[in-house]
């Protein structure tokens, strides 16, 4: 059984037999740096134009991985988390710099 399902896994279309299979196992570094970014990177750093390609990008793949045949669960999942973690820089920059206008702001 598990043969079975390990070679159906093998030889299905999107399987590790074709680029539909490694394209989106590499794009997970993408989000791995990005995750690394969050922990060490001070909010100030983070670029808007990078982390917004990044999240369109990321959803813009997302849809397309459920539109087309076969189905490329893998593709989903890493622009799923692509747009995620983009999302989540953004908003670290975006509450950075609120914070420190308001800062700004009461110290003049």
């Amino acid at each position: 059984m598990a043969f079975s399902k390990f070679q159906a896994f093998y030889n299905h279309p999107a399987g590790p037999k074709t680029i539909h299979f490694w394209a989106p196992t590499f794009k997970w570094a993408l989000n791995i740096a990005n995750v690394v970014d969050i922990s060490t990177r001070p909010a100030e750093t983070v670029s808007y134009p990078q982390q917004a390609a990044l999240a369109c990008s990321g959803l813009i793949w997302a849809k397309y991985s459920t539109v087309i045949t076969p189905k490329n669960w893998n593709l989903f999942g890493v622009s799923i988390a692509m747009a995620a973690t983009a999302s989540y820089q953004l908003s670290r920059k975006i509450q950075h710099e609120f914070i420190n206008k308001s800062t700004i702001a009461k110290e003049c």
